[in-house]
């Protein structure tokens, strides 16, 4: 299976070096030329995952061929950076494999010590942030995320990392969530709040994205202030990250 793999892989590389060489529209593609085009599959992938019933296995040709085109995207962007004298597949595939073992610490034991113990999936994506921060030397748990993100999209990233720290968003008013009890409803939900606050004449992308910005500032106010204290707040109790949110 292992070979079988990397055969195809490279027969993806050759037929690409091939293209670059003799076909006049690939021969010219930069990364800002490709970029449409990637967005437009990853868009298409999206698209077939929707479409997917993964108990009956229907849709699983849609999302294999879309997962090809995706895949070629990638490919194609390496090829572009090889050409550059910059890096090659070969750079981008090792990078990935060692950043997932080091951030898979209770899986893969870091260099002469015991294999890190977790509690379960939560733990995991708090020690995966944490490893994060460390290795790109961020202030905040919350650098990195991209600006461009839709608002609901950039809340979910907020949410999830400030959970790191213990840290979550308000709850929601009493009797909203009444009744919800399928993913349809929560959807049905979001919906009625957004033709509601169009009757108030409020943008519900403009008012949710003010309103995940100034959580995070408080967010980084707690965390800079823990720092500033010698803290990392993702090793603190929770006593001592109330005392700092409470500050903020």
């Amino acid at each position: 299976m292992s070979e079988k793999r990397t055969a195809s892989v490279a027969q993806l590389v050759e037929l690409l070096d091939t293209l670059r060489k003799e076909c006049p529209w690939d021969a010219r593609q930069t990364h800002a030329s490709l970029r449409p085009h990637l967005l437009e599959e990853t868009y298409e992938v999206l698209e077939a995952l929707d479409n997917l019933d993964e108990e009956t296995g229907e849709g699983v040709a849609d999302l294999q061929e879309e997962l090809g085109d995706l895949l070629f995207q990638v490919v194609f962007h390496a090829r572009v950076a090889q050409d550059a004298g910059r890096f090659d597949l070969a750079d981008v595939a090792n990078g990935i494999y060692d950043k997932l073992r080091l951030r898979h610490p209770h899986v893969f034991a870091p260099e002469g010590e015991d294999v890190v113990q977790v509690d379960g999936p939560d733990e995991v994506i708090a020690n995966w942030d944490r490893i994060k921060k460390q290795e790109k030397g961020r202030d905040s748990v919350l650098d990195g995320i991209p600006r461009e993100l839709p608002a609901l999209a950039g809340a979910a990233k907020v949410a999830r990392r400030s959970a790191a720290l213990g840290f979550r968003p308000e709850e929601l008013a009493v009797g909203l969530t009444e009744g919800l009890a399928t993913t349809d409803d929560f959807g049905k939900l979001l919906l009625a709040l957004v033709v509601w606050g169009q009757g108030q004449g409020w943008d519900a992308e403009d008012v949710l994205r003010g309103t995940v910005a100034e959580y995070a500032q408080n967010v980084r106010g707690a965390e800079a202030a823990a720092t500033a204290d010698s803290l990392d707040l993702a090793d603190a109790d929770a006593g001592t990250r109330q005392k700092y949110w409470e500050n903020q």
